[in-house]
């Protein structure tokens, strides 16, 4: 009776480790991929087509725009940027965005999602009303949920009361 014991404790952990014996993945040796994004202060300009007229994606550069505390109206400074942006949205007549609406920390969740959503929306327009088709434009809010800065003061703040533009169809 031991013996049998013994002989299916034997099988039981030999097809345990029979099991084990996976190939490990092969490593992918391209590094990944990661998006750099200019600083608040950078007027990033979009040079002119090449190609063809085709412009590569590391050529198309959208200017981020700022907002100040508790609002959503277009600064002055705001409105070179998006100019910028609707000129280079009018050279590459295929490419569609998502204005991306953030907030700073401060205020509920609830109020900064509403606020981060009228913000994309005060940019959307005021790209419509440069010429740029409504159908080209999607907003998203983040609110406070996705600081560029971490610090805890107005300078930080201010780099996370923004617009981003992203590229969603070429």
């Amino acid at each position: 009776m031991k013996r049998i014991g013994l002989l299916i404790l034997g099988l039981a952990l030999t097809a345990c480790f029979a099991g084990c014996g996976k190939k490990p993945k092969p490593v992918d040796e391209k590094p990944p991929v990661t998006e750099t994004k200019p600083a608040p202060q950078d007027t990033t300009t979009t040079p002119s087509p090449v190609d063809g007229g085709k412009v590569t994606e590391e050529e198309i550069a959208f200017q981020k725009i700022y907002f100040d505390f508790d609002r959503y109206n277009i600064r002055d400074d705001a409105k070179a940027a998006l100019e910028h942006n609707a000129r280079t949205l009018r050279e590459n007549s295929s490419i569609k965005i998502q204005i991306e609406g953030h907030c700073d920390e401060r205020g509920t969740v609830e109020y900064n999602l509403s606020l981060g959503e009228r913000r994309a929306a005060a940019a959307r327009q005021y790209l419509i009303d440069l010429g740029i088709e409504s159908g080209r434009i999607a907003t998203i809010t983040y609110g406070k949920e996705r600081p560029v800065a971490f610090g805890h003061d107005e300078a930080s703040w201010q780099q996370n009361r923004r617009d981003e533009f992203v590229i969603t169809t070429r």
